[in-house]
């Protein structure tokens, strides 16, 4: 699967969020956790819309389900391609923090995939999901600090520094070639070189609610 496509696994503790679920009706965390895990399952198998039914059962119990729901109907999988449904959903769980909810949503944003590249919404999504330590979100607005993007980002190389540093000690390559090129932040020993950066930046990472990345 590629690496924009990848889910992870379930977060049952911290992800449960049971929204509009009655008393009587309300599963519990170990209960959502083996439905989320079978909605995992029907995705890494192709079952695009078993997976979707599944984590749309769950979408009012559960943030990670939720995230992934507007990851499939960003991407038109298990069910029509909808970027203004995504939206919704993915606003839903960026709101109530997830992450990776307030990542993808601000690449939407970025790329344009619900009208113009609005980089006002998707700035404050983005410095969301930095200061949850998301990689991919510290490296997308390293890049905006790098280079500057007046008048919502000033130039300050420092702040990228420490944004590709961060995001390069999460595993992300393309963050630690940024990091070489452009050196350690203040206070920090330079690290071993990394291979030249890479032209293209990379998608934010796929689906959430976590499946396995295959």
């Amino acid at each position: 699967m590629a690496r924009n496509q990848k889910i992870f696994p379930l977060l049952a503790a911290t992800l449960c969020v049971c929204l509009a679920v009655t008393p009587a009706a309300a599963r519990g965390s170990a209960e959502i956790a083996a439905v989320f895990d079978s909605g995992v399952a029907a995705y890494d198998a192709g079952d695009y819309e078993k997976a979707f039914k599944i984590w749309w059962d769950l979408r009012f119990e559960d943030l990670a389900a939720m995230r992934n729901l507007g990851m499939m109907l960003r991407k038109g999988q298990g069910a029509s391609k909808d970027p203004d449904k995504a939206e919704e959903v993915y606003l839903r769980a960026a709101e109530a923090g997830l992450p990776t909810a307030q990542a993808d949503l601000a690449d939407m944003y970025l790329k344009g995939e619900l009208g113009a590249p609005d980089l006002r919404r998707a700035l404050p999504l983005l410095e969301a999901a930095a200061a949850a330590n998301h990689p991919v979100a510290q490296f997308q607005l390293g890049q905006f600090y790098e280079t500057g993007a007046p008048p919502l980002v000033p130039q300050d190389l420092e702040t990228a520094r420490q944004l590709y540093a961060s995001a390069a000690s999460h595993g992300m390559k393309e963050a630690a070639a940024r990091s070489a090129f452009l050196g350690p932040p203040a206070g920090k020993p330079a690290a071993t070189p990394a291979p030249a950066p890479s032209a293209q930046t990379p998608a934010p990472a796929g689906p959430q609610a976590e499946p396995a990345a295959p």
